[in-house]
């Protein structure tokens, strides 16, 4: 390492007691964290401020807070810190090979994965996966899981995608309100209640200008924020809606809900396992992506 790549890696001392004092935004409160006094605390800062030739915190008195280049330092580093942390932790006390940490979406999780996990078991008996509800798209290096559930474009940054398959979405309604209202072609659906999920309020649109209908006024449709309650709407007579066909197969099998017919809104949006891109992928992973490869017929 030559002398200018020395110079832009600053000492983990200065870095770890910056990170703490960032982090808390109090250099005592740091202190107690990380097992220092609040004096080496202090000058593990302010050589660090020095080392780079800038400070990094705004100082009144005994108070301290950390300033725009102090900010920007912290947003950096601090992804860095924790994949450390996160690799020296596996070394010293490995990870178990049959454990498999997941972050899934809520209703892909609860509809989909979960009820196929028996099946998991039965393959691989000694396989453990733990599930747990995120809708965001996280770092995986500062961050326990091993993979997620991500919809939409293969997208998840410093990732690989593995496909589960495409978004099938249907008209569906309950037997009752089929029945009521005549629901037997799609021009029926013109003058009936319509309710949308609140992500995808022009859903309705773009199914009806499918045979060069108008919709009604997006705005004017009642609203739900998730599927699975918009499905509980929807069997319980409220109206007709345009829901993902893996969400609601449960009702569809217990005929609880219907498609009354063939008219499939075509939607670009994919089910992907998203994994960070790794040198050495757990074994745990491997066995899991191979099980869920054989369990997705959209598989390529």
């Amino acid at each position: 390492m030559n002398h200018d790549e020395r110079r832009r890696l600053p000492p983990m001392s200065m870095l770890h007691g910056f990170e703490a004092a960032a982090r808390l935004g109090s250099f005592s409160r740091a202190a107690e964290a990380i097992g220092l006094t609040q004096g080496a605390v202090s000058r593990h800062v302010a050589n660090l401020e020095t080392w780079l030739g800038t400070p990094l915190f705004d100082r009144n008195g005994r108070r301290v807070t950390l300033n725009a280049a102090g900010s920007r330092f912290l947003d950096e580093i601090a992804p860095a810190l924790a994949a450390i942390r996160r690799a020296t932790g596996r070394l010293i006390d490995p990870e178990p090979e049959h454990v498999i940490e997941l972050a899934v979406l809520p209703g892909f999780g609860m509809r989909w994965l979960a009820p196929r996990l028996p099946g998991l078991s039965r393959r691989h008996p000694d396989l453990v996966a733990n599930l747990s509800a995120r809708t965001d798209i996280f770092d995986f290096a500062a961050e326990p899981f091993h993979a997620a559930i991500h919809v939409g474009a293969p997208d998840w940054p410093g990732a690989d995608h593995d496909l589960l398959f495409h978004e099938h979405v249907v008209p569906v309604v309950s037997p009752a309100f089929r029945e009521r209202h005549g629901i037997a072609e799609p021009r029926d659906l013109l003058g009936a209640p319509l309710l949308v999920q609140s992500a995808r309020r022009d859903a309705w649109t773009r199914w009806f200008a499918l045979f060069g209908w108008d919709a009604p006024d997006p705005v004017t449709l009642p609203s739900l924020g998730h599927f699975l309650m918009l499905a509980q709407s929807v069997k319980a007579g409220g109206g007709a809606a345009l829901i993902p066909s893996f969400l609601v197969q449960p009702e569809l099998d217990a005929g609880d809900l219907v498609v009354p017919f063939d008219a499939p809104l075509s939607e670009d949006r994919s089910y992907w396992l998203a994994y960070p891109r790794s040198v050495r992928e757990p074994a745990a992973l491997s066995r899991f992506r191979a099980w869920l490869a054989e369990e997705c017929p959209f598989q390529p």
